[in-house]
């Protein structure tokens, strides 16, 4: 999802993509062509630095989350108003539920919650761990993802976005970890994702990964390889995850990708339910 969460409908149904073999634009073979960094194959410390188990009840802590609030399409003509209620992201049991309901706030005739930790989780490299269970419905489009802190490079796609998990429900089985940049993004058809098939996505929880390393991001479903983008060394264009990023959390309603097939009312309220979420920090070499 995204302050511009539109993905594409170009979404590539491979098991790995990698950002190496696109186009003549990216031969780094040849004289004096660009390197990107040496993968010196980075380890990640076994505690967590930042994690929520969701061992309390009640609203998301407070002094790890915070909302995007509000219903303006958030660049994608979304249809629902994203609020800080109870009645839209609680925790209980153990499980944070995010729920998007059918109902009329302001002039949105849904509501559904986004969960950010920008100010109180902001990291620059590491690996994150979420296990979650997706909601379903033609019309839903829940995601995990992160998004620049400070937008150092420029407006979105310029900054970058990592989609750790991203669904739609009209396409029930397929599950999709991506990245976006100036120089690979959905609009010019360049850009860097992976699809995979998981059958109980909505009826089981899965774990949603990416390993972010100065040479690469992996991306990783149940510890299995998805996807991989390497840094191929050539400036911000291609590579601006050189900067802290924050977590987000949301459901979505709707939209350009979401709703393209139109949105099923008869099955709402959805959730999307998560375990934990945990943070490991990279171990410098």
């Amino acid at each position: 999802m995204r302050t511009l969460k539109y993905l594409p409908f170009l979404l590539l149904g491979m098991n790995i993509l990698s950002c190496s073999g696109k186009g003549k634009d990216n031969d780094t073979t040849g004289p004096g062509a660009p390197q990107g960094p040496v993968d010196k194959g980075w380890a990640f410390e076994t505690t967590p630095v930042w994690a929520d188990e969701f061992d309390y009840e009640g609203l998301p802590d407070n002094t790890k989350w915070g909302y995007d609030v509000g219903g303006g399409g958030w660049g994608n003509n979304e249809l629902e108003y994203y609020t800080n209620s109870i009645d839209n992201a609680s925790v209980r049991n153990g499980i944070l539920t995010i729920t998007a309901k059918k109902e009329v706030k302001e002039n949105r005739n849904y509501t559904s919650a986004r969960l950010v930790t920008r100010g109180k989780g902001d990291w620059l490299y590491g690996r994150f761990e979420i296990k979650a269970k997706l909601p379903s419905g033609k019309g839903t489009w829940p995601a995990i993802w992160m998004l620049p802190t400070e937008w150092a490079y420029g407006n979105w796609p310029k900054s970058g976005e990592i989609d750790i998990m991203e669904h739609v429900g009209y396409d029930q089985d397929n599950i999709h970890i991506s990245a976006h940049t100036e120089a690979y993004y959905f609009k010019i058809g360049t850009q860097k994702t992976s699809t995979k098939r998981i059958t109980n996505a909505s009826s089981e929880f899965h774990l949603y990964r990416v390993d972010w390393t100065p040479y690469a991001l992996r991306g990783y479903i149940d510890n299995q390889l998805i996807f991989q983008f390497v840094n191929e060394g050539k400036g911000y264009t291609v590579w601006p995850f050189d900067k802290k990023f924050h977590l987000l959390l949301n459901v979505a309603v709707g939209g350009d990708w979401g709703g393209t097939q139109g949105i099923d009312d008869n099955i709402f309220p959805q959730n999307m339910e998560v375990d934990y979420v945990r943070v490991y920090k990279m171990i410098e070499k």
